[in-house]
């Protein structure tokens, strides 16, 4: 890593600690998670994310910010663009102007078809985990999202992730529920309550997203 690009990720995470001091006693934590979504892009792998209900929601809003530009433009390469207009001048200009390069995610519980079936069919609490293992290879990461760290759907998500070889990055509350004991990295904020801590989260993604960008795109 170039020193440039880690001093303006370090800046990412330093605001992100004077924004919401209370972070400081998880930094380490917050750090580590990057890192390993880092070295999981860099291989080639992807992020799956999990969560129920508002987390079910920031899951959405983690791959809206991975899966194009944030605070970059992600312009494609010229190669790229010069590929596009081969196949078809008129379209192939367009795309060369509006894609934006991507950092490969999905969330787990946009899959309304496939849950509906899989509930109606089987047991609904391991929705997500025939998911994981249908889009997961060893070497993807898992990051599940639950304040309480008990939510069964997303344990049993958390143990097919641990038995295929892929990390788990538990991002919960104080607690951390049991979700801790399955994961590789447990993010807890410093709260209790269920909507304290969900505040907490979308500030801690958004600075990882942010770290992202500018470690993969210049």
């Amino acid at each position: 890593m170039s020193g440039k690009r880690k001093d303006m990720e370090n800046c990412c995470l330093e605001e992100l600690l004077e924004c919401y001091p209370e972070l400081k006693a998880i930094r380490k934590e917050i750090w580590d998670a990057y890192q390993c979504m880092v070295k999981c892009f860099e291989t080639g792998h992807k992020l799956l994310i999990a969560g129920n209900g508002g987390s079910s929601s920031d899951a959405q809003h983690i791959v809206g910010e991975l899966m194009k530009g944030f605070e970059k433009k992600r312009s494609l390469s010229k190669m790229q663009q010069e590929l596009l207009q081969k196949v078809d001048p008129v379209m192939g200009k367009v795309l060369a102007k509006e894609l934006q390069g991507a950092l490969p995610a999905i969330a787990l519980d946009s899959h309304s078809s496939l849950y509906t079936a899989y509930a109606n069919d089987m047991d609904a609490k391991v929705c997500l985990a025939q998911a994981l293992q249908g889009y997961g290879h060893p070497q993807d990461v898992l990051l599940a999202i639950s304040t309480s760290g008990n939510s069964e759907n997303i344990l049993y998500a958390a143990v097919t992730a641990r038995a295929f070889g892929m990390p788990v990055i538990a991002l919960t509350a104080k607690e951390g529920g049991k979700l801790v004991g399955l994961s590789d990295i447990a993010v807890r904020v410093p709260q209790e309550k269920t909507f304290r801590a969900q505040e907490l989260h979308l500030p801690i993604y958004h600075c990882w997203c942010r770290m992202l960008e500018q470690h993969f795109f210049q």
